[in-house]
């Protein structure tokens, strides 16, 4: 089996005797550059940079790309100063540096110390410019906040298909990044199916204290808990879904499956790291501790109702008498979802839509309506195939689920093969144990087991649009180390299959996203407060001007 670390050894020591050389050929002793931290502090000395920049270098994944910034400024004072240069000795950094300390080329400062200072080339400029606008921008998207794009209808009328927003990263604490060499700005693929990270390097599940926990209704941004393998040509159904469908072995041999556009091949079954996992973005309707009970499409917790947030959707039957539904409807309600709909030959129309419950009483008042009914599945009605946990003990669907009980960091329950397939993958994959099981007897890590304490809390996360979102309903609990952030505020929204201007929901921008839904649109008091700032930076400008008039060229 192949290993990485004898590489990566290889490579820190190579870096490490380049850099003892450079520090002997720049006047520092070599034996500074074995001291962690402080051969930072004496590298940056000598190639006149800030000392500050220590601290970039002690970032995860971020520190990574300060090594090779600092190798290609180091490659200048050898006179490799041609953009193409500077590049390769950034990326390669670990056998440049020592073929700069061990050649014969000499260490020039890049700035003497009684001489007029050279002006940079422009190539030269805007390379260390761009390279440190991608570190800034890396450091403030890993550890404050990310954009993000709502892909799918799963959290309307709350969330829209359309809606850019910012994810607080800090609200929940920011997590170290886990592959931390990856492509700046890219998550799990670059150019197609190339990974854009690379697994040499791993590190543990580690999160920054953030100033909240995540509480009931939040809405979370998440890695897909059934993420950690895929398919290469088929992201939903989920690989474990596909399994469940179609059999394991089906999947893993590439066998043909049946989707809605045709018969489509799995591809290959590829492994991704934690934090490379697919994003998700739900409402987190119970945290650990909590009992969850659904009962015709009715959330409670802990034995108390949970209502929704009045812009959620659900699925109604809307039957019309005479005439079908004016399609001027569908704008006017904005209803977004794809929409269903049959004819009885009594002229009887019926429709499957997803609406509001304000939608719906708008919709009954429309004279050729009959009835609005929600379509709730039938608690009798069992879908152990799709519906967690996947076992004929647990009889539950969609509208119909529960009571279940959210592990909780510490807390023990007792285990037999009744509850097993509850807590499997938690206590299998998402916590790192050795699970087997021969007849009524569990093991864990080689040892019988009848209770098992659990290392994490855990979540339930549900869509707004509760019929037409794939949830915890259908893959189980959310893992904490899973938890990317918090959905804070919505900066734009455009709608599908529209021009601009009209494309644009004015009302959505500027808003922020609360427990109760969106909060009014903050859009007038933004644009007066950038106006403002740019007043001042003008005014600003203009005096410094004012006062220090540039002298005219001779």
């Amino acid at each position: 089996m192949f290993h990485i670390q004898p590489i990566l050894y290889v490579i820190i020591a190579l870096t490490v005797a380049g850099l003892w050389k450079i520090f002997e050929k720049a006047g520092e002793k070599g034996w500074k550059a074995l001291i962690p931290v402080y051969n930072y502090y004496i590298w940056l000395k000598i190639v006149k940079r800030p000392w500050w920049w220590i601290f970039i270098f002690l970032i995860p994944g971020v520190g990574f790309m300060m090594y090779m910034v600092v190798s290609a400024i180091t490659g200048t004072a050898f006179q490799k100063k041609k953009v193409w240069e500077m590049i390769l000795s950034g990326i390669f950094f670990f056998i440049y540096l020592p073929y700069y300390g061990f050649s014969k080329a000499a260490f020039q400062l890049p700035v003497a110390d009684n001489a007029k200072k050279e002006k940079a080339s422009s190539g030269h400029e805007w390379t260390e410019a761009i390279v440190f606008a991608v570190i800034a921008a890396t450091i403030i998207r890993t550890f404050f906040f990310e954009a993000y794009t709502i892909p799918t209808p799963s959290e309307e009328k709350t969330l829209m298909v359309g809606d850019y927003l910012f994810v607080s990263k800090a609200s929940y604490g920011a997590r170290i990044p886990m592959t931390p060499i990856s492509f700046p700005f890219a998550h799990t693929t670059i150019v197609g199916s190339v990974n854009s990270y690379l697994e040499w390097l791993e590190l543990p599940y580690i999160r920054i204290p953030g100033y909240t926990s995540v509480n009931r209704h939040d809405a979370v941004v998440f890695n897909f808990p059934e993420g950690d393998t895929v398919c290469a040509n088929i992201d939903n159904p989920s690989y474990y879904q596909l399994c469940r469908s179609n059999g394991r072995q089906s999947v893993l041999n590439n066998q043909p499956i049946r989707m809605m556009d045709g018969l489509e091949y799995p591809g290959a079954v590829i492994a991704r790291p934690l934090d490379q996992e697919e994003n998700y973005i739900k409402r987190c309707i119970a945290i650990a501790g909590d009992t969850l009970f659904i009962k015709h499409a009715q959330v409670y917790i802990d034995g108390e109702k949970d209502e929704l947030p009045d812009q959620s959707q659900m699925k109604y039957i809307v039957t019309t008498k005479g005439q079908p539904l004016d399609p001027s409807i569908y704008a006017k309600l904005d209803i977004t979802d794809d929409r269903d709909s049959g004819f009885n030959p009594s002229d009887t129309y019926l429709y499957a839509l997803n609406l509001t419950k304000h939608s719906a009483e708008q919709i009954k008042s429309y004279m050729n309506v009959v009835s609005v009914v929600p379509d709730i599945e039938d608690s009798g009605l069992a879908d152990t195939k799709d519906i967690f946990p996947f076992s004929p003990r647990y009889r539950w669907n969609v509208d119909n689920f529960g009571p279940l009980w959210i592990p909780k960091e510490g807390a023990t329950v007792k285990l037999d093969t009744g509850n097993l397939p509850l807590y499997r993958r938690i206590i299998g994959v998402f916590e790192h144990n050795t699970l087997d099981v021969q007849g009524a007897t569990i093991k864990i890590n080689g040892v019988a087991a009848t209770s098992y304490t659990f290392k994490m809390n855990y979540y339930f996360m549900m869509g707004d649009n509760r019929h037409n979102s794939v949830d915890s309903r259908f893959w189980g609990f959310v893992p904490e180390d899973h938890v990317v952030g918090r959905a804070s505020f919505v900066w734009m929204s455009l709608k599908k299959n529209s021009h601009f201007p009209k494309n644009i929901r004015v009302k959505r921008l500027f808003t922020f996203v609360n427990p109760e839904g969106l909060s009014r649109s903050y859009l007038l008091p933004g644009l007066i407060i950038i106006l403002i700032a740019f007043l001042y930076f003008y005014i600003k400008n203009a005096r410094m001007e004012k006062r220090n008039p540039t002298k005219p060229k001779k």
